[in-house]
């Protein structure tokens, strides 16, 4: 696709403006898009999701009759956008630090209905594993939990109930990048529970205290039986202040904890997600040597 040779240096223009709008969830929601900010999210959209972005805006030197991409790391997303149909504006450094401090001197808008994902057209594997996360309210705490999730390389995130928009530009860039390598769902509570029963994946709490029934499996017993840890699952972690209610801990097949050795009280809602989801995925992968 064509570079706009034009170099946007109005940092009051109503494009400017529509573009500095999308941080909000009004601009959003009216537009219909969202802002990528920053080289790493940019490169990993452009990579993986280039049909998700429509534009591309990178920060360009001063000497304006030779316009000049202000280093070789945006120059290399540049160079691959143009495999794809995304339409490239040079702009000043002034333009784009108006649109977003957390640019360093790339941005992108991208096509928010893209980005959805319906159920019907996620493709699961026979054992499937899924991170979900209910009532996820913190921006930088659901960013992280998608990085996590997809480093433990599971088949897809799910928002249960009401949470964070995941095209918050927060969230995004808590991701740093991994939002465009994974489908992100939201389900309410009930639709998430029968969406697993309907897949034949057991849905795994994970939570410190269980409930006066039922106490938790530690997560060491539950990782020395490998046939458990490698079996068809949705891990459930809850809401960063108040955890998963007695209600749907109820729901779950099964209630694990990870173990604290020191005098923590607890871990974050993101070390927890980290530690469970990469723990289930060391011991599903195991090589006999």
């Amino acid at each position: 696709m064509p570079i706009n040779a034009q170099i946007l240096d109005n940092p009051k223009s109503d494009r400017v403006r529509r573009i500095a709008d999308l941080v909000r969830d009004k601009g959003r929601e009216r537009s219909g898009r969202f802002l990528i900010e920053g080289p790493q999210a940019v490169r990993e959209a452009v990579t993986w999701r280039p049909d998700v972005v429509q534009d591309l805006y990178v920060e360009v030197s001063q000497a304006l009759e030779h316009p000049r991409i202000i280093s070789s790391t945006l120059e290399k997303i540049v160079d691959k956008s143009q495999d794809s149909t995304i339409y490239v504006h040079y702009c000043s450094g002034d333009v784009i630090r108006h649109i977003s401090k957390d640019a360093q001197g790339i941005l992108a808008v991208g096509n928010a209905r893209a980005m959805q994902c319906d159920t019907e057209d996620l493709k699961l594997g026979r054992k499937p594993h899924i991170a979900a996360f209910w009532q996820v309210r913190d921006p930088g705490n659901a960013g992280t939990v998608i990085r996590a999730a997809d480093a433990a390389g599971c088949d897809a995130v799910v928002f249960v109930d009401d949470c964070v928009d995941p095209l918050n530009p927060k969230v995004i860039r808590s991701t740093v990048g991994s939002l465009f390598h994974l489908p992100v769902l939201h389900m309410g509570t009930d639709e998430f529970f029968g969406w697993a029963k309907d897949h034949d994946m057991d849905v795994w709490a994970a939570d410190v205290y269980g409930t006066e029934d039922r106490r938790p499996e530690s997560l060491p017993q539950v990782l020395a039986d490998p046939a458990s840890a490698d079996e068809a699952k949705a891990v459930l972690f809850g809401n960063e202040a108040r955890g998963l209610e007695p209600e749907i801990l109820g729901k779950c097949d099964r209630i694990v904890s990870i173990p604290l050795y020191g005098k923590a009280e607890s871990l974050n809602l993101g070390t927890s997600a980290a530690v469970m989801l990469m723990s289930l995925a060391m011991s599903g992968h195991i090589e006999t040597m």
